[in-house]
C-alpha cells in the first residue's frame, strides 16, 4: 500500500477563515499577494502564498482535500524558514524508515508519532508530527494561538503526505530565497500598487523588496489564472526604454497598416 495522508486527519477541526485577535498579527486587512505556488500531492492541493500587510510579510499555506475541505496555516517568514529546515530533517528521518505496511511487526507508538518538533514564534506554536497509521505516513502541522485557543483546544492544521515533504520544502525554499526571512516590512517607502484593464485582462504592477533589492512584479490575470514577471529595480530604465521604442514605432506606422 502506498503512503498517503490519513483519512482520520481529514476529520480533525479545520482552520476557520474568520480572523481572531491572535491571527491579526499576520493576516488581516489590506493584504497584498506577492507570489504563490501550487502543489499537487496525491489527492491534495496545497497553495503557498507570500502576502504582505502593514505589519510585514508572511506565508499562508492552504490545503484543499479531495472532498474540497480547506484548511490553512499562517507563518511569519522566519517561522517558514524554520519549518523549511525541519522539513529536511523529517524527510531524512522518513527515508530511513522501512517500507510502510499495516502488518509491519515494528509497530509505531500508540499515538502513531514517529518524530515530533515544535516551532515557537511570539504567541504561536506550531506542532510538527510525523505520524503513521494503517493508511500510511504523513506530516501533520498544527498551529495554535495561545491568546485565543485554550491549551488542548482545537488547532488549525494541515497534513502533508510523507512522500511530498521534499516537494513542499523545495517550493517553500524558492519563496524564501526570493522574499527573504525578515518578518519586518521594508523601511523604505515603496510606490503604491497600480492596475489597469485591457479588454478581458487585468494587469497589476506591484513594487516590493527582498534581500536582493527592490523589484517590480507585473501580473496578468485572465479567467482567474495569474502569470507574472519580476523586474529588478536596476533594469527598470532599460525595460522602460524598450517599451518606449515599441510605442514610438507603433505611433509612426502609416495609417492603414
Amino acid at each position: 500500500m502506498s503512503d498517503r495522508e490519513s483519512g482520520d486527519e481529514q476529520q480533525q477541526p479545520q482552520a476557520q477563515e474568520a480572523s481572531d485577535p491572535g491571527e491579526s498579527a499576520l493576516g488581516g486587512a489590506a493584504e497584498q499577494e506577492l507570489a504563490t505556488r501550487t502543489l499537487h500531492i496525491q489527492s491534495k492541493r496545497f497553495y503557498l502564498d507570500v502576502k504582505q500587510n502593514r505589519r510585514g510579510r508572511f506565508i499562508k499555506v492552504a490545503e484543499v482535500g479531495a472532498g474540497g475541505k480547506k484548511s490553512r496555516l499562517l507563518l511569519a517568514m522566519s517561522s517558514a524558514a524554520e519549518f523549511r529546515d525541519f522539513l529536511s530533517d523529517f524527510s531524512e528521518h522518513y527515508s530511513r524508515l522501512g517500507e510502510h505496511s499495516p502488518t509491519n511487526s515494528e509497530t509505531p507508538p500508540e499515538d502513531g508519532k514517529l518524530k515530533s518538533e515544535i516551532i515557537v514564534k511570539d504567541n504561536r506554536r506550531y506542532y510538527l508530527d510525523l505520524k503513521e497509521n494503517q493508511r500510511g505516513r504523513f506530516l501533520r502541522v498544527s498551529e495554535q494561538v495561545s491568546q485565543t485557543i485554550p491549551r488542548g483546544g482545537p488547532r488549525s492544521q494541515i497534513a502533508i503526505p510523507a512522500q511530498g515533504m521534499i516537494e513542499f520544502r523545495d517550493a517553500l525554499t524558492e519563496l524564501l530565497e526570493e522574499f527573504g526571512t525578515d518578518d519586518q516590512e521594508p523601511q523604505n517607502e515603496l510606490p503604491e500598487s497600480r492596475s489597469m484593464r485591457v479588454e478581458n485582462k487585468m494587469f497589476y504592477f506591484d513594487v516590493g523588496s527582498n534581500r536582493r533589492g527592490v523589484y517590480l512584479r507585473v501580473s496578468e490575470v485572465r479567467n482567474n489564472f495569474r502569470t507574472a514577471i519580476t523586474i529588478p529595480e536596476r533594469s527598470w530604465g532599460r525595460f522602460r526604454d524598450i517599451i518606449s521604442e515599441f510605442v514610438d514605432k507603433a505611433s509612426t506606422k502609416p495609417e492603414g497598416e
